[in-house]
C-alpha cells in the first residue's frame, strides 16, 4: 500500500494523505488543529482492512508522522528562542525530504547488506565440538607402527630429495626475431619458400615472431612474397638488389 492511497476523513480534512501533507506545507492547513493521533489510526485501520503491509511505505509513513509531530511540538512550545517556533513551509519541505532521504538511504543499505549476505550462502560455516562418539575412541597404533626399523625407514624417506618436477607443460617458449630473421634467410639462400614451410612445426608464438621477421626481410629490401588467392600460399623470393625503402 503506497502513502498517496490512504484516504482520511478528519475534522479538518478529507482526501488522500499525500495531499494532507501538502497542504501542511503550504500552511493551508494548521497543525494546531490536526490531530495526527487520528492520521495514525487511520493508517492502521487501512492496514488491517488490505490484510498486507509493505515495509517500505510503512517505513515511508512512520518518518512523515514522526517529522509532522516534531514540527508540532516546535510550535506549541514556548519560550525565548522565537526562532524555533517561526518555520517556513520552506524550511518544513526541506526537513521532511531529508527525513525521507535519510529513510531510503538506510534502507537501500539494509538491501545492499542482505544481498551480501545472501551472496555467501553456502559458504558460511561454523565451528563445531568434535562428537561425542569420537571423543571416547582411541585409536589404536597401526600394525607395525612401533618397530624400530619400519619407523627408521619412514625417517629416511622423508629425508630423500623429491624429483624435480617438470614444468615445461607451461613454459611460454620465446622465439627472438634475430632468431627467425637467419631461419628465413637461410631459407631464401636455398631459393624460394612458402610461408608454411618456414613455420613447419614451429608453435605459435614463434609463428607471429616469423611474420614480424617476414616484415622485417621486406622493410630491408632482401625479400618479396605473392599470394595468388586469399588464404592460399605465400610464397617467398629473394630479391636480388635491395629495395629504397623512403625515409
Amino acid at each position: 500500500m503506497s502513502i498517496a492511497s490512504l484516504d482520511l476523513d478528519l475534522d479538518v480534512f478529507t482526501g488522500p494523505f499525500d495531499l494532507l501533507l501538502t497542504l501542511v506545507l503550504r500552511e493551508e492547513i494548521d497543525l494546531f488543529e490536526l490531530q495526527l493521533a487520528d492520521v495514525v489510526l487511520a493508517y492502521l485501520d487501512h492496514l488491517e482492512s488490505s490484510g498486507q503491509l509493505d515495509l517500505e511505505s510503512a517505513t515511508e509513513f512512520i518518518v512523515l508522522i514522526a517529522a509532522l509531530l516534531e514540527l508540532k511540538s516546535r510550535l506549541l512550545l514556548s519560550g525565548e528562542d522565537e526562532e524555533l517556533l517561526d518555520i517556513e513551509p520552506d524550511e518544513a519541505a526541506e526537513e521532511l525530504l531529508a527525513r525521507m532521504l535519510d529513510a531510503r538511504r538506510y534502507r537501500a543499505a539494509a538491501t545492499h547488506l542482505r544481498e551480501l549476505f545472501d551472496a555467501e550462502d553456502g559458504v558460511r560455516f561454523r565451528s563445531a565440538p568434535l562428537p561425542a562418539h569420537l571423543r571416547r575412541t582411541t585409536a589404536e597404533p597401526t600394525d607395525g607402527s612401533q618397530d624400530p626399523a619400519v619407523l627408521g625407514e619412514s625417517i629416511g624417506r622423508l629425508l630423500h630429495m623429491p624429483p624435480a618436477i617438470s614444468l615445461r607443460h607451461i613454459l611460454v617458449p620465446r622465439v627472438s626475431v634475430a632468431e627467425r630473421l637467419t631461419h628465413l634467410r637461410g631459407l631464401l639462400h636455398r631459393g624460394g619458400f612458402t610461408f608454411d614451410e618456414a613455420v613447419t612445426g614451429a608453435d605459435r608464438m614463434t609463428v607471429a615472431v616469423t611474420v614480424f621477421a617476414l616484415l622485417e626481410l621486406y622493410r630491408r629490401g632482401e625479400a618479396r612474397w605473392d599470394q595468388a588467392e586469399n588464404f592460399g600460399d605465400i610464397s617467398v623470393h629473394a630479391i636480388s638488389e635491395p629495395l629504397r625503402i623512403a625515409g
